[in-house]
């Protein structure tokens, strides 16, 4: 079967018609559906053409699966933490936007998050639980911790890298029992860090199932370990990579005062640009950045303003982001936001306001004994003179009266944090034949076979982690200690 190779993931509206990508938004999908069966028929369509629309398509799917909640389910699945909520009581919320809906070919149909969700967004809805429920707890380090201090009290004579923790990582991916036919050649990319000076060293490639694994080049945004496994009947198909590496903390001690304008400098241009579909300078975005800025000129103080105005936004469980058609808009006018649409919103203010910026995400954890870890995304604005510095606005500010630690993470980052990708929508080596299951991002892995895409419905993922003394590189000298993760496409940071 001859196969077409898909470069750059740049996001599902891109190269599709504008009305079709709209008519998906607003879940029209009949009308969406019936301009793609007549465009696909039209033998003038380019094969980039082709692909966009073959792509909405498949988001008319993806967002199906998202959404896939009536209202007599999803009153029943609050009702199980609600025993005598009233409809009256759902309505309003409902009609708030505080349920996520939508209303595809005019039925209304919920998001699978939308109770979890529910109860992060209203307070009223919380309260109503019965018996009560213990509040959401966020990351160890979305509050105040001694690791913050001991950052900033090693970042002293001009180090911006300190405390490092060296960590073991196993991340599988297993795709289900006969997903694909018996004898076919199952393909698999398990995400793999990139050695980033001051930030993450010594990496060490342990092991890789089956064995002779590829490693994609240094230089790969997003980089991964490429896998081959023949599939057999009535068996799950399982991959493996396992590797070691030393992550640092990092702390800019920033005086605003010192923070200049950007320089004229060609590298910097392309993290000034607006980046479609995911960064756009809307006239909306450009309402808000007035709104947030105001008079304000000094680049560290408009950042701190945008930082605050994003970290205000609540958390709450995304949509896949290959169902989203612009996903820093998204962030803007939905009342909630994970980590990679809240990072992306930042993104586009700060270009917006001539501040370069950049994506970085990976995977987090914690050696608390809440044993935490989650998919994650982050990234890093340029001020001059200090140069490129980290960002993570969705752990955002904490609770403290010192500027050092309430702006921790505006110019700093903990050491608990393995980074998989420097860019986002960015081309796989070797590259993917079909769609990728995540167009934006590289966390949980991507799998295919020559009959297509498997979606993250026809295989789950695991990632393991051990720490190890900070000075030692060599296998089993590490604590017994491993805590592990198994979530299915549920947790993103």
């Amino acid at each position: 079967m001859a196969l077409t190779t898909f470069g750059v993931q740049a996001g599902p509206a891109a190269g599709a018609p504008p009305a079709v990508a709209a008519a998906v938004d607003r879940g029209d999908f009949r009308g969406a559906e019936a301009a793609i069966a007549a465009a696909l028929a039209d033998p003038a369509s380019t094969a980039a053409q082709r692909q966009a629309l073959e792509f909405e398509r498949e988001r008319m799917r993806r967002i199906r699966l998202d959404f896939d909640l009536d209202r007599a389910a999803v009153l029943a699945r609050l009702r199980q933490s609600i025993p005598d909520l009233r409809e009256q009581e759902f309505d309003a919320w409902d009609r708030d936007g505080l349920v996520e809906r939508m209303d595809i070919d005019g039925q209304p149909r919920y998001f699978n998050r939308s109770v979890s969700n529910l109860f992060r967004l209203s307070p009223e809805a919380a309260a109503r639980r019965a018996p009560p429920v213990q509040a959401f707890d966020a990351g160890p380090y979305e509050r105040l911790h001694p690791h913050h201090a001991e950052v900033i009290a090693a970042a002293h004579d001009g180090a911006t890298s300190v405390a490092p923790r060296r960590v073991r990582v196993t991340q599988s991916l297993v795709v289900d029992a006969d997903a694909v036919p018996a004898g076919e050649t199952v393909r698999a990319w398990i995400p793999f860090p990139r050695a980033i000076d001051g930030q993450q060293e010594r990496i060490r490639l342990l092991d890789t199932a089956p064995a002779g694994g590829q490693v994609a080049p240094e230089e790969t945004l997003q980089r991964t370990v490429y896998l081959e496994r023949t599939a057999v009947a009535g068996e799950p198909t399982a991959f493996s990579v396992s590797y070691e590496l030393t992550v640092y903390a990092r702390h800019f001690a920033i005086d605003p005062q010192r923070v200049q304008a950007p320089p004229d400098d060609p590298a910097l241009a392309p993290f000034l640009a607006e980046e479609p579909p995911h960064i756009r300078f809307t006239p909306a975005l450009r309402a808000f950045s007035a709104q947030v800025v105001g008079d304000e000129t000094n680049p560290y103080r408009v950042a701190q303003k945008l930082f605050a105005a994003v970290d205000r936004i609540p958390w709450g469980g995304a949509r896949e982001y290959s169902t989203l058609s612009s996903i820093s808009d998204h962030a803007l006018h939905a009342n909630h936001a994970d980590c990679g649409q809240q990072t992306l919103l930042l993104m586009a203010l700060l270009r917006l306001n001539g501040i370069p910026a950049r994506w970085q995400s990976g995977w987090a954890y914690s050696e608390d004994a809440e044993g935490h870890d989650t998919m994650h995304d982050w990234g890093a604005l340029y001020l001059a003179p200090y140069g490129w510095v980290p960002m993570d606005v969705t752990t955002g500010q904490l609770a403290s009266d010192d500027p050092a630690l309430r702006w921790f993470y505006l110019g700093g980052l903990d050491a608990y944090r393995v980074a998989f990708n420097d860019g986002f929508s960015q081309q796989f080596v070797p590259a993917k034949h079909h769609f990728r299951s995540e167009t934006v991002d590289s966390q949980r892995g991507e799998v295919e076979w020559a009959g297509g895409n498997l979606y993250f419905d026809q295989w789950k993922y695991r990632f393991e982690w051990q720490m190890l003394p900070a000075g030692d590189g060599t296998a089993g000298s590490g604590s017994d200690d491993t805590t592990t993760n198994t979530n299915v496409g549920e947790t993103r940071g």
